[in-house]
């Protein structure tokens, strides 16, 4: 059975993102963990000295939490009637990141889907600042879904990669998961800031063809300043429905994970994203 943590705090961007993991495993058995984490900032401020009166805040935020997402479990059951589908309620009161990855090595999750959240005035953020720390700092897969996206079929998924070096099965468990289960063509997109050979790309044909049943070979040379429209325009010319990556220090690609140049990538790419680690 597969493990889904689905992070909310009850605004419209999570509930999306929600019913994308819905429709998204729907034919697969998952537990759902749905959590909302509290900040002390939420109930506790300079004037309030009185413990009994800090802990009779604290609860009734944490109750009206509870209750908040008994109402969501419950909508969801009434609107998908999904038996395969058993689901977890969890509020904390931490850090957002700490009780994340404390969630996730509890309860053994598989994967993190969460929304992401628009920025004030027309400019749109893809990956709000608290999604780019779980990507950065979770050991945990994280699927981020813009505002507004809709499943669709995975049949094109691309993957990102620089092969600064070789890949393990581990590393993209997620990914092989995926592809079989849609049936998805892997578009494989060697991304360089180097007019260099395909010497690199090819070391890793061998493992790609061992684990993924239709796989594209896309060599794109991109410098920094054009990265994200490179790979926003191969996404629009091929129909991808999904851009997948591992996260590794010190590459080419981990300027995805920078908070400055976050909103460029956001102005330009539009469809869900999978950031996975390496296998340790």
């Amino acid at each position: 059975m597969k493990t889904i943590l689905l992070p909310t705090d009850f605004s419209k961007i999570s509930i999306n993102a929600i019913e994308y993991a819905m429709v998204m495993f729907k034919d697969v058995s998952c537990e759902f963990y749905i959590i909302n984490v509290q900040k002390s900032s939420t109930f506790i401020s300079d004037d309030m000295v009185v413990v009994s009166a800090s802990a009779t805040i604290y609860q009734t935020i944490v109750d009206a939490a509870k209750k908040s997402i008994k109402n969501l479990i419950s909508k969801i059951k009434k609107k998908h009637n999904n038996t395969k589908h058993q689901f977890h309620s969890i509020v904390d009161y931490d850090n957002f990141i700490d009780s994340l990855n404390q969630t996730t090595k509890i309860n053994n999750i598989d994967l993190i889907v969460m929304g992401t959240k628009g920025a004030s005035g027309l400019e749109k953020v893809i990956f709000g600042s608290n999604t780019v720390r779980v990507m950065q700092r979770s050991n945990t897969p994280v699927l981020a879904i813009p505002e507004g996206c809709t499943y669709k079929d995975l049949n094109a998924v691309a993957f990102t990669s620089s092969f600064q070096s070789l890949y393990h099965q581990g590393d993209l468990k997620p990914l092989i998961n995926l592809t079989k289960r849609c049936h998805s063509k892997l578009y494989v997109l060697h991304v360089s800031e180097n007019d260099e050979t395909t010497n690199n790309m090819n070391k890793g044909i061998d493992f790609f063809n061992e684990y993924f049943d239709d796989v594209v070979y896309e060599y794109m040379y991109a410098t920094n300043n054009n990265v994200y429209k490179t790979i926003d325009n191969y996404i629009k010319d091929n129909n991808i429905k999904l851009l997948a990556m591992v996260g590794r220090k010190y590459s080419f690609l981990e300027r995805f994970f920078s908070t400055h140049t976050v909103e460029k990538l956001a102005s330009y790419i539009k469809i869900p994203f999978l950031v996975m680690h390496e296998d340790i």
